[in-house]
């Protein structure tokens, strides 16, 4: 009997060893990154591309103030509330970050310290990011008003607040492929915008009990992460829109029945505003083609 605990200790043991490992921080090749350089201009479209300021901006910023990233916007899940934190560039911020650590953070959800991050920043997301973009974000992001506003620390309980299980979530659901298919330059262009840049689905598609999203229903609505009613569909069989009513909706904020955008998609919709008509119309031929 002693020897049969012995060797379920063991195998105990040797389960966490194998566990630990597997949900080890994921860095990137540092040699990918030593070739490229920033372009801040080009990483402008980026930023509203990607809503960076929807959740790091205060929320009660208005027209230039939103440009200030000092954090603290809460999101409210079934897991605890995630308050978002400064990423200015400032000590309080990302100011100390080198370029590799803010591509770690962003494309692998890893701290500058080796922690991983919670899926409330959507990495897994930006996992699907070209490294360019990666860098040309940051180059805009390092130009922007600094804050010295502290991060605060989100409100999670046991055994959410262990950062170390987040290293099982990615292996599960964080990966780089792409869900649609794009056959022309153009739908190549929506599916970036989309689901590498603008997260769309984060909030239009169900998540399964663990958090992850349910990719066979992509962008068929889903509930509120706060538990206040329910985020719509925009696929082909449940938005009647033409392509140009969603492009227009993107860039004016109406839409076709004369009403207007309202909650969180008005910073959504300041974002998209500064696109360029040519992505506007990529992202409305994308959403189009969802089935």
């Amino acid at each position: 009997m002693r020897a049969f605990f012995r060797w379920v200790i063991a195998l105990a043991l040797i389960g966490a060893g194998i566990g630990w490992y597997l949900t080890r921080p994921q860095m990137l090749d540092a040699t990918e990154l030593a070739a490229l350089s920033g372009n801040a201009v080009a990483g402008e479209t980026i930023f509203h591309a990607s809503g960076c300021n929807s959740c790091h901006a205060d929320p009660e910023a208005e027209e230039e103030q939103k440009l200030i990233l000092s954090g603290g916007y809460r999101i409210k899940s079934p897991f605890g509330t995630f308050l978002a934190p400064n990423i200015s560039p400032s000590e309080a911020g990302i100011g100390g970050w080198s370029t590799e650590d803010f591509a770690n953070a962003v494309i692998k959800g890893v701290s500058p310290d080796g922690a991983h991050y919670y899926p409330s920043f959507p990495y897994a997301t930006y996992a699907r990011m070209t490294l360019q973009d990666v860098v040309d974000l940051k180059a805009f992001m390092d130009s922007l008003p600094a804050s010295d506003v502290a991060s605060q620390p989100h409100e999670l309980s046991f055994p959410f607040n262990i950062r170390r299980s987040v290293g099982g979530w990615k292996l599960l659901f964080a990966n780089a492929d792409w869900v649609m298919p794009a056959d022309t330059d153009e739908l190549e262009r929506g599916r970036y915008l989309v689901e590498a840049l603008g997260h769309c689905a984060e909030c239009h598609t169900p998540r399964n009990p663990l958090g992850g999203l349910i990719t066979d229903k992509w962008m068929q609505g889903a509930p509120n992460p706060s538990g206040e009613g329910k985020i719509p569909a925009i696929n082909a069989a449940n938005l009647s829109w033409s392509a140009g009513d969603i492009a227009y909706y993107l860039e004016s904020g109406f839409t076709p029945d004369f009403d207007s955008a309202g909650g969180n998609m008005t910073d959504v919709i300041r974002n998209t505003a500064k696109l360029s008509p040519e992505d506007r119309a990529a992202i409305a031929a994308y959403i189009k083609t969802v089935p």
